[in-house]
C-alpha cells in the first residue's frame, strides 16, 4: 500500500516497521512530528522527555536492555544530547539505537545553522541522510540493521525540507524483532577509564569496518548520465542538483559518514568536471579535497542558508533568472507576532513599561523582543536566561540586578532552567525569574510536558508543581499571578526586583489557542470615547490596527481576551456583542 507522507511521518512509520520498542524525544521544530506520529502506534512506548539528554539516555537504556529504540531532536537539541552520544559510541548497543536529528538550513525556527554531520564525525557514529519520504522510512529501517551489525548508535540526519515535505511512501507490516537477550557486561557498558580505553580501540576498528561498508552499501549509489559533469551530493541537495543539472552523473550519498573513499575515487576518475552540492558546511567537499581530488563546491556556492535549483543554476551554471513579480505594488511585511490573546503579552507590556533588562529564552515568547514591546535583551539557548541574568548581576553588581529579570516558559524551565535557578540560590545571587506558565509547550505545537500533568498520549500523570519545585531548590520568595492583572503584576515585579534575595514569579495564564480556553468574544473600539492615544497599540496585538485616522479592532482576529481594555484609560474598548442580535 502507498501513502502520501511527510518525511517525519515516514520516519515514524519506519520505526514502527522496524519493531521499535521505545521512542523518546523533546519537541523541537523541524523534528517534532516524528515522535507525535510514533505516539499513534500503540506497539511502541513513546514519551516526551524533559530534554534531549534525558531522551537519549532513555533510548540508550532501552537499547542496552534489548529493545530497539529511537530518539528524535532538532539540531540544537543534539548539543544537549552530546554528552551521552559520545559515550554511547564507546559502549555500543545491544538492540539497535537510532538518533534522528533535523537540521534547519535557513534558520526557519532556530537560533543557529549548525551542521550535524560534524557531530557524526567527532563522535565516530555513522550517519545516514535520506532525500525523500520513502528514503526516510527505508533509511530508518536500514539504520537499525547497521546499528546491530556494527554495534553502534546510528544518526539519521534530516533537514527542514525533508522533514516537512510530502512524497509517496510504500508501507509494510511491522517486523517482529522481539527483545534481545540482556547480559550483564560492565566491561562494555561501564565507561570507567580502564574500560573506556579498551572500548576506544573497538570504536576505531568499527570505523574501519564501516568505511569498507560505505563503499559497498546500496545506500550510496552512482547514477550515470553525461560524464562531462559529475555531482557528489545527498539529502535534499540531491533533489536540487537533479533539477538544476539534469542528465549528468551523480554519486548520491545516503551514508554521509563515513564517506566511501573508493566509490568517490572511482566516480571522480570517470567524470570531466566534479562538483559537490551540499548545504551548510563543506563536509563532503573537504573530504574529497583531502583525497587529492579536484572538486568545485563552496568556491561557487554559499555556506549560509538553504539551496534551491535556481540558486545552483545561477551560481554554478551561470544562468540568470528574472524576479517575476505578480504585482508592482509594495507588499506589506508580515513580521512574526504573538497570537491574539497570548498570555505573554501582559508580561511584556509590564516589563517594557518598567524599562527592565530582560534576559530571555527559547520559546514563542521570544517574540517579545520585537516591536512594539521590545522587552528582551538576550536569547542564547534553552534555559540560558537564568544563568545569563546571574552572570549579569555578578559582573555589574546588585544595582544592575535590581533592574533585571530572567524570563522563560514552563517547558523551558523544566528542560534546562532548574539548574540555573539552583545556581542562583547556591551562589548567593539576587536574580528575579519570571516563569511564563501557559500550561503547554507552545512554540512547537502544543505538546505536553511534565508541568502539564499529561503524557504524550494525553493520559493523566503526576504534574510538577512549579511553586513547590522553586521552594525546594531554596527560593523563599515565590509568587503566582495572572499577567493580565496588569496593576497587580506590575506591583509584584517591582517588589521582587527590589528584594535582596532570589525570587520567582510564576506568570500563570493558559495559551489562548488551547481548546478549553474560552473568552467573552471579540471587542471593538468606541470611536466616540477613543482619544487616539494609541496606548492599546503598545500591546502589539495583531487584532488592533492603526488605520491612520482611527484605531480599529479586527473582530475576525480578536479572541476577546480583554487585555486592551485594561490599558485604555478612557473606557473606549468594549465587548462587540453578538452580531446576530
Amino acid at each position: 500500500m502507498k501513502k502520501l507522507m511527510l518525511g517525519n511521518e515516514a520516519v515514524a512509520r519506519g520505526a514502527y516497521e522496524a519493531g521499535v520498542k521505545v521512542a523518546a524525544a523533546y519537541p523541537g521544530t523541524p523534528s517534532t512530528e516524528i515522535t507525535e506520529n510514533i505516539a499513534k502506534y500503540d506497539d511502541i512506548y513513546s514519551e516526551w522527555s524533559p530534554n534531549e539528554k534525558v531522551a537519549l539516555e532513555v533510548a540508550i537504556g532501552s537499547s542496552i536492555a534489548g529493545g530497539r529504540a529511537i530518539c528524535a531532536m532538532k539540531h540544537v537539541g543534539l548539543n544537549v544530547a552530546a554528552d551521552p552520544l559520545f559515550t554511547a559510541s564507546y559502549t555500543g548497543v545491544n538492540a539497535g539505537l537510532v538518533i534522528m536529528v533535523a537540521d534547519d538550513p535557513g534558520m526557519h525556527s532556530s537560533q543557529n545553522e549548525q551542521d550535524s554531520r560534524l557531530y557524526a564525525k567527532s563522535s565516530k557514529v555513522p550517519m545516514l541522510e535520506p532525500s525523500d519520504s520513502q528514503e526516510c522510512k527505508d533509511f530508518v529501517k536500514q539504520a537499525f540493521e547497521i546499528s546491530e551489525k556494527f554495534d553502534t548508535p546510528v544518526i539519521v540526519r534530516l533537514s527542514t525540507r525533508i522533514s516537512h515535505s510530502q512524497s509517496v511512501v510504500e508501507i509494510s507490516d511491522r517486523e517482529d524483532v522481539g527483545l534481545k537477550e540482556y547480559k550483564k557486561d560492565p566491561q562494555k557498558y561501564v565507561m570507567m577509564p580502564a574500560m573506556a580505553r579498551k572500548r576506544h580501540v573497538v570504536v576505531e576498528k568499527r570505523m574501519d569496518d564501516l568505511r569498507e561498508f560505505a563503499n559497498t552499501t546500496d545506500l550510496n549509489r552512482i547514477e550515470w548520465g553525461s560524464k562531462e559533469i559529475g555531482v557528489i551530493t545527498g539529502g535534499i541537495a540531491y533533489q536540487y542538483a537533479r533539477e538544476a543539472f539534469g542528465d549528468v552523473s551523480y554519486l548520491k550519498l545516503g551514508m554521509i559518514y563515513p564517506l566511501p573513499d573508493k566509490l568517490i575515487e572511482d566516480f571522480a576518475k570517470q567524470v570531466k568536471t566534479l562538483y559537490v552540492i551540499e548545504e551548510l558546511e563543506p563536509f563532503i567537499e573537504d573530504h574529497v579535497r583531502k583525497m587529492g581530488i579536484k572538486v568545485i563546491g563552496k568556491d561557487l556556492l554559499p555556506l549560509i542558508g538553504e539551496y534551491s535549483a535556481n540558486l545552483i543554476k545561477e551560481k554554478v551554471l551561470g544562468q540568470r533568472f528574472e524576479d517575476k513579480k505578480v504585482t508592482d505594488a509594495p507588499i506589506p511585511v508580515r513580521p512574526p507576532v504573538m497570537c491574539p490573546g497570548c498570555p505573554h503579552r501582559g508580561t511584556y507590556y509590564v516589563l517594557n513599561k518598567l524599562k527592565l533588562t530582560v534576559s530571555g529564552d527559547i520559546g514563542c515568547y521570544t517574540l517579545g523582543a520585537l516591536p512594539p514591546t521590545q522587552a528582551m535583551d538576550t536569547c542564547v539557548c534553552m534555559g540560558a536566561s537564568i544563568g545569563a541574568a546571574h552572570g549579569m548581576e555578578k559582573a555589574r553588581g546588585r544595582e544592575f540586578s535590581g533592574k533585571t529579570v530572567a524570563i522563560l516558559g514552563d517547558s523551558t524551565f523544566i528542560h534546562s532552567g532548574i539548574t540555573g535557578l539552583i545556581d542562583v540560590v547556591y551562589n548567593k545571587g539576587n536574580s528575579t525569574v519570571i516563569i511564563l506558565d501557559n500550561s503547554i509547550t507552545g512554540m512547537t505545537g502544543h505538546q505536553h510536558n511534565p508541568a502539564t500533568g499529561f503524557t504524550i498520549k494525553g493520559e493523566p500523570t503526576k504534574q510538577v508543581d512549579l511553586e513547590k519545585l522553586c521552594h525546594a531548590v531554596g527560593v523563599d520568595r515565590v509568587r503566582i499571578e495572572d499577567p493580565f492583572n496588569l496593576k497587580e503584576f506590575e506591583k509584584i515585579v517591582k517588589e521582587e526586583i527590589e528584594a535582596d534575595e532570589p525570587s520567582v514569579i510564576i506568570a500563570q495564564r493558559p495559551c489562548a489557542l488551547l481548546k478549553y480556553v474560552k473568552h467573552e468574544g471579540p471587542h471593538r473600539i468606541n470611536v466616540e470615547k477613543c482619544k487616539k492615544c494609541k496606548m492599546c497599540m503598545k500591546l502589539g496585538c495583531p487584532a488592533i490596527v492603526d488605520m491612520g485616522g482611527h484605531i480599529e479592532i479586527n473582530e475576525a482576529l480578536c479572541v476577546g481576551c480583554g487585555l486592551c481594555s485594561k490599558v485604555c484609560n478612557f473606557d473606549a474598548i468594549e465587548k462587540a456583542g453578538d452580531k446576530n442580535e
